[in-house]
């Protein structure tokens, strides 16, 4: 394929060697005629293992050139590919004036060719800039319609700085985010022969998860440290401990506990939380990431609650209200505070879950809800019927197959708050809606 990719610094640079690498005829665009001079001379205008060599091949062999002409590069390609930089304003917003120049500048070669050209966005930019800078931007430059008289896509990449062409080459997945299946398919052929999951999804999709991805990675080296700091304060190797922590490979180094939902609760996690980030307070350290971890639960029951109020009915029904399913462990559910706050705010509960019976319950269990809460078993129903019969709106609070049908079963003028995604497939609309979905 003949591709063109705009910007040579390190993530134009790479993409530009290893497609020359694997046969395709590269044309490098940069208004830095320093950067185009490099690439013409074989020499790599970033410093990464492995790329001068192949840069230097590609030269040779006439696979790679480089020029400042954008339409000739538009031209002489099928698919341009932009890799400019995004950097940080003041704000802590991006600058997106290269992305919007490089899309005019390509949108204006686009309005003088006939051939279906791909135009697709590696740069890293936040949800919605395809939608609402880049498609835009080359509608607007060339007079033709993205999707129809061009294809637009957004493939983030996911390179490590130091270890580039071995990430290219062995990339955990590859992303493409397309606004038509023509664009998808062609982009797609260039990617055929890397082992990796090839995921096919919506821009939008795309765009944010190349951001949740350096977030997490940003928020492992953090917790990493506040651990460590903790262990430091009180004579524990912090590194001991990681090397341990991440031989766990079923819930710590998992996709477990990654999907998002409503708030943690139970007997372990809450009170575990509390006494670790005592314990540091108690050493006079400031751990923000650990400290933050409880307030932040906590808005995820302000935000449950939150939409419950919103759909307007008094009468209100609850399934599931155990911390999880397949328990009947109320203490610190988040769905039981839920409840009470739904209780003082004057609404009409009524509440089911086959696993919690106050008359089979033992042990501190039991001591929790006689004492804490006597009064849920007053609003507690034997059926879901029952439920369905009383609430305006429903609220599924745990992941009992035992709902599964329930969003299909809502009559007329009833509504549904989803705190588990209880139906996989099922996304927002007029009558459901799910927490993070």
């Amino acid at each position: 394929m003949h591709i063109s990719i705009f910007g040579l610094g390190y993530v134009g640079a790479v993409a530009a060697g290893c497609l020359c690498r694997d046969g395709h005829q590269v044309i490098g665009v940069d208004p830095a005629q320093v950067k185009v001079d490099l690439i013409n001379r074989g020499q790599t205008p970033v410093i990464e293992a492995e790329i001068g060599e192949i840069i230097a091949g590609a030269a040779r062999d006439g696979s790679l050139r480089a020029m400042t002409d954008v339409c000739t590069a538009v031209f002489e390609s099928e698919m341009s590919m932009i890799c400019v930089g995004t950097p940080s304003q003041l704000n802590g917003n991006l600058d997106l004036r290269y992305v919007r120049h490089v899309c005019e500048e390509i949108g204006v070669a686009l309005r003088d060719k006939t051939d279906f050209h791909v135009v697709v966005a590696r740069s890293t930019m936040l949800p919605g800039t395809m939608r609402n800078v880049v498609i835009p931007a080359l509608e607007e430059s060339s007079g033709k319609r993205a999707g129809i008289d061009f294809g637009v896509c957004n493939n983030p990449e996911f390179l490590r700085e130091g270890t580039a062409v071995y990430d290219y080459y062995h990339p955990p997945k590859t992303v493409i985010g397309e606004t038509d299946d023509r664009s998808g398919d062609i982009l797609s052929q260039v990617y055929a022969a890397l082992d990796a999951p090839l995921i096919r999804t919506d821009v939008e999709t795309a765009e944010m998860v190349k951001y949740t991805d350096n977030v997490w990675h940003a928020l492992k080296v953090g917790f990493a440290n506040e651990i460590g700091n903790v262990c430091k304060s009180v004579g524990i190797d912090g590194h001991r401990v990681m090397e341990i922590f991440c031989h766990d490979t079923k819930l710590n180094l998992s996709p477990y506990y990654l999907k998002p939902g409503f708030a943690f609760g139970g007997s372990c996690l809450p009170k575990d939380v509390r006494a670790l980030c005592y314990k540091a307070r108690s050493m006079d350290l400031d751990l923000p990431i650990l400290n933050s971890i409880m307030p932040s639960n906590e808005r995820q029951v302000e935000r449950g609650l939150n939409m419950v109020m919103e759909k307007g009915d008094k009468k209100v029904g609850i399934l599931g209200f155990s911390f999880k399913a397949g328990t009947d462990d109320l203490r610190e559910s988040p769905l039981v505070e839920l409840i009470e706050r739904l209780l003082g705010k004057g609404y009409d509960v009524r509440l089911y879950d086959r696993n919690v019976n106050i008359a089979s319950l033992v042990g501190a269990n039991r001591d929790y809800i006689l004492n804490h809460i006597p009064h849920i078993s007053r609003l507690m129903e034997d059926s879901i019927d029952k439920v369905l019969a009383h609430a305006g709106t429903v609220v599924i609070g745990n992941g009992d197959l035992e709902f599964k049908n329930v969003p299909a079963r809502l009559r007329t003028g009833q509504s549904m708050v989803d705190l588990v995604r209880i139906d996989p497939a099922r996304v927002s609309d007029a009558n459901y809606d799910g927490i993070c979905w």
